[in-house]
């Protein structure tokens, strides 16, 4: 009886560390956001006589990605992915990749994201609306991604279309390829900003400059 007992328990035990070890948490949570190199940084527009604000909208991004966990390509042209558990995103992908493009984008035109709101007065708005056409991680091949987005000032009707492909070489291991995702989304915020610009110099023009 008492070994029995004995047994029990060390069976008990066993399952209850089998279950804690599922529900442990992720090893590894990654940002999409960098720093704007001070460069880059343009100064803030806030108290000036014309400040900038922007408007980005949620980035519409293929379902697969709509998710924390990392996704990458199998190497050598593979159609399968894998969906790494404990490889993720500091948040759902499509919210990092919203919140690291805006403040790319703020922090290269000296604007105010003001998508939660923090507007005053009545100086228009810079609307941004992205689309993520492609996003494929290769470990340790690339990072290649596609972006569309529009540009709409609040008090224009003109709507600028804007495309771009990114892509970026990445060594071995997950860290080596979320640094290849930032770098990516960094230079996509850099065209974003840039077309912003480009559009304000030139207020006909419907074409987008990169």
């Amino acid at each position: 009886m008492k070994k029995n007992h004995i047994a029990s328990v060390a069976a008990a035990a066993a399952m209850l560390a089998a279950l804690a070890g599922c529900a442990s948490k992720p090893d590894n949570y990654y940002t999409l956001a960098s720093p704007v190199a001070a460069a880059d940084a343009a100064p803030s527009t806030l108290g000036s006589a014309a400040p900038l604000y922007i408007e980005l909208a949620p980035v519409a991004v293929p379902e697969r990605f709509a998710r924390p966990q990392m996704v990458v390509r199998r190497p050598n042209g593979s159609v399968q992915v894998d969906v790494l558990e404990q490889h993720r995103w500091a948040s759902s992908f499509e919210n990092e990749l919203r919140d690291a493009l805006a403040s790319g984008i703020a922090g290269r035109l000296g604007a105010l994201d003001v998508t939660r709101g923090g507007k005053q007065g009545s100086q228009p708005v810079w609307r941004i609306a992205v689309q993520l056409r492609q996003f494929d991680a290769v470990d340790g091949g690339s990072v290649d991604a596609g972006f569309s987005w529009t540009l709409r000032r609040s008090d224009e009707v003109r709507t600028v279309v804007c495309q771009l492909n990114l892509g970026e070489a990445v060594g071995s291991g997950m860290d080596a390829v979320a640094q290849g995702a930032q770098r990516v989304t960094a230079a996509a915020a850099a065209a974003m900003a840039r077309s912003v610009n480009a559009a304000r110099a030139n207020p006909s023009t419907t074409a987008c400059a990169t």
